[in-house]
Parts: C-alpha cells; sequence; structure tokens
C-alpha cells in the first residue's frame, strides 16, 4: 500500500509516542529509541514512511538545526562565561579538537581515506550530547566540583562543534574540488573562516533587527511566531548566501542572550513546540538509514567508535592539565563526555547533502555509531562519577 505524507506522519508521531510512553521505561534513551523506530517503519522494514516525507528530510533538518544551534547560542552568554571559569573553556575547546584532530589523523593515515572525508569524520566527532550526560548526573544525584566542571563542559561542546565542522566543511569543499589537482591547505581553511565570519556578521545582524522590533511584541503567541520567523529567516538566508546555517542561526542566538532584556523569554518560547519537531528530526533520520550500505562500514564504525573517545579523554587531560584542573578531573572528565545524539547526526545529514556520494557512508555511519554511544555513553558517564567519588553505586541502586 503506498501511503500518502499525512498518514506517514501520523505514524511518526504515534510511534514517537510509543517511544516516550514505553521504550524509554527500559532505560533506553529517547535519541535511541527514535532512531531505533525510525529504522523500524522507514523504507529497509516496515516502509511506513511516504516518499515525499523522507525526501523533505533535508528541509525538516535545515528548520530543526536552526532551532538547536540557536538554543545552543543561548550558552554563550558573558554571565556563563564568567560563571563556568577558564577551567571549562580549556577542557570544552581541547577535548573537541582533540577529538576532531585524532579521528582526521586515523581516517587519513591508518584507514587512508581521502582528507577531505577524514577532516569531516574527524569534525563530527567533536559533538558530544548533554542530555545523556545530564541524565545520568540526576538520577544519581551527583553533587561537587567533577559535576559542575562537567556541566560547564557539556553545555558549551557542541558550540565548538557548530565552529569546527564549519571550517573542515568549507576545507571538504575546497580538497574534493581539486581532488586531480593541487590546493592548499591554507586556501581552503581561509574560506572556511571567512564563511565563519559571515556566518556571524549575518547572525548577529539578524539579532541586532530583532531586538529593535521586538519591542512590538504584545501577547505570547506574538512572542513565538517573532522568534520563530527571525530563526527560520536567518537560516533562509545563510542558505542563498552558501553561508553555514548552524553558526548563522547560533549567531542569532548567542547576540540576542548578550543584547535583549527579554532573552529568556525568547528561548523558553520554544519549549513546547520543540519536542515534536526533534522527534521528527530522529525518526527521519532512522528512516534513512540504508541498512544495506552497514556492510561497508564495519571498520569505519569500529575506527571511530574508539579513536573518537580516545580523542576526547586525551584532549580532555591536556585542557584540564592547561587550566590546572584537580587530578581527579584531569583523569576522569574525558570518559564522561563519550555520549553523541542530535547535533552530531544533525551536522551528518549536512555532509551527507554536500557530498552526496561519500555522505551517504558518514550518515550511516554516525546513525550506526549514535546509538551505540547512547547505549553505553551514559556507563562511561557513570564510572567517569564514581571514579571522581561524586556519587556512589549505592545511590543508584535506589533509583
Amino acid at each position: 500500500m503506498s501511503l500518502n505524507p499525512i498518514l506517514s506522519l501520523g505514524i511518526i508521531f504515534l510511534s514517537g509516542f510509543i517511544v516516550f510512553r514505553f521504550i524509554t521505561k527500559l532505560r533506553i534513551p529517547s535519541v535511541t529509541g527514535n532512531l531505533l523506530m525510525g529504522i523500524i517503519i522507514g523504507q529497509e522494514f516496515l516502509d511506513l514512511v511516504s516518499h515525499q516525507i523522507l525526501s523533505a528530510s533535508s528541509f525538516i533538518s535545515n528548520i530543526v538545526l536552526g532551532l538547536i544551534a540557536f538554543s545552543i547560542g543561548q550558552n554563550f552568554s558573558i554571565e556563563s562565561f564568567k560563571r563556568i571559569g577558564k577551567q571549562v573553556i580549556y577542557i570544552s575547546v581541547a577535548e573537541a579538537v582533540g577529538a576532531w584532530l585524532t579521528v582526521t589523523f586515523v581516517f587519513a593515515t591508518i584507514l587512508g581515506k581521502p582528507l577531505y572525508v577524514s577532516i569531516l569524520f574527524g569534525a563530527i566527532a567533536s559533538a558530544t550530547a548533554p542530555a545523556a550526560t545530564v541524565m545520568v548526573i540526576r538520577e544519581y544525584k551527583a553533587k561537587g566540583l567533577f559535576t559542575n566542571t562537567l556541566l560547564g563542559v557539556v553545555a558549551i561542546d557542541d558550540a565548538w562543534c557548530l565552529m569546527i565542522f564549519s571550517i573542515s566543511l568549507a576545507i571538504a569543499r575546497a580538497l574534493s574540488a581539486h581532488a586531480g589537482g593541487s590546493v592548499l591547505l591554507f586556501e581552503a581553511a581561509l574560506k572556511g573562516i571567512v564563511e565563519i565570519i559571515g556566518a556571524f556578521l549575518l547572525g548577529m545582524a539578524s539579532a541586532w533587527v530583532f531586538s529593535k522590533f521586538a519591542r512590538f511584541i504584545r501577547t505570547p503567541t506574538e512572542l513565538q511566531v517573532y522568534t520563530l520567523g527571525f530563526i527560520f529567516l536567518t537560516v533562509g538566508l545563510a542558505i542563498n548566501f552558501g553561508l553555514s546555517i548552524l553558526l548563522s542561526a547560533m549567531a542569532l542566538g548567542t547576540t540576542i542572550v548578550n543584547i535583549s532584556r527579554m532573552r529568556d523569554k525568547f528561548f523558553n518560547t520554544l519549549n513546547n513546540i520543540e519536542a515534536p519537531l526533534y522527534l521528527l528530526f530522529f525518526i527521519l533520520a532512522g528512516a534513512n538509514l540504508e541498512v544495506s550500505a552497514l556492510k561497508s562500514i564495519g571498520l569505519i564504525g569500529l575506527t571511530y567508535l574508539f579513536f573518537r573517545v580516545l580523542g576526547k579523554v586525551v584532549g580532555a587531560y591536556i585542557g584540564a592539565t592547561l587550566g590546572k584542573a584537580a587530578p581527579k578531573i584531569r583523569k576522569y572528565i574525558g570518559f564522561a563526555l563519550v555520549p553523541q545524539a542530535g547535533v552530531a547526526l544533525g551536522v551528518a545529514l549536512v555532509a551527507k547533502s554536500d557530498f552526496p556520494e561519500v555522505g551517504r557512508i558518514i550518515f550511516n555511519t554516525i546513525i550506526t555509531t549514535t546509538v551505540i554511544y547512547e547505549l553505553v555513553g551514559p556507563m562511561f558517564t557513570r564510572f567517569a562519577l564514581l571514579k571522581a567519588g561524586e556519587i556512589t553505586l549505592k545511590q543508584g541502586s535506589h533509583e
């Protein structure tokens, strides 16, 4: 039976309800549950998602990525940087860059992948999933210096990922375009920096106009419509100008949080619409998985799984050492950064869109590893909190 798009949407949202109502009770993260549900109802198994919906995945992902990036921007307020301190900044930058460089190096040298493909895998490796980490902290009621530092790191980690990925994407485009000849890496990096500056300028300009006309808002409905309008306007302009939609939307959120008195209202107004959009995003990501391609990503997936964690652990150790953090933070905080989900999937979708041939391999690899990371990541986080002495196994047994 050929399903129409509306019927498919109904099936998608009811599948999401099943995930939230039942599957999460099995202690499976909702992101993993939605991805698995998407795989089940997708083209490879039950085929309950219409081709019109699947073909609109890029459009839907741009909307959701704009919302995600805008929300990440609120973590970049001047007050928050003063509060979290230099240790968190050192650690978060070092662990993100550590994963990026480690995965890039291993893919380019050991696996022999083209440099532009290796750079993309490395950039995606820098992302961490804050929700899974926070979930473990809340479950075990963790408290202390290590926990506070960890919360600060995961709060801003994805912002570094967006910047790293934007630079990497520009470099990858330049390298792939000159695959048959020579290209200066410096020129490619310079192009990436120009794109980043352009994206930030667009986001800042949008935020300035946003703040000037915000005084005309009178009701909560107007507030929500106005905020969504500017997010989509910024994302749309970024697409037209060939700039990063992620950085443009993040710059919009960052500027608003630093210049507007109503900043909390602008971010809070999105709370009641984000859940169904995120659900749609993750289930469609799972539905787009090509199971037949999984055979070809075995070694790639295993390499990515191991060396991303290694890069995070070593990078976090170096950052904590530079920031003169306590020994327990230096030794264990990297292990608490294993989970990976939303932002990684989002930027993998961007890679798939920009590089259709190799992007399929990247996307399928990241979906597969995301499911694994989301299942085992909380165990690593619990291990780190135990070693840091800020939870006990007895605390977990009471939950």
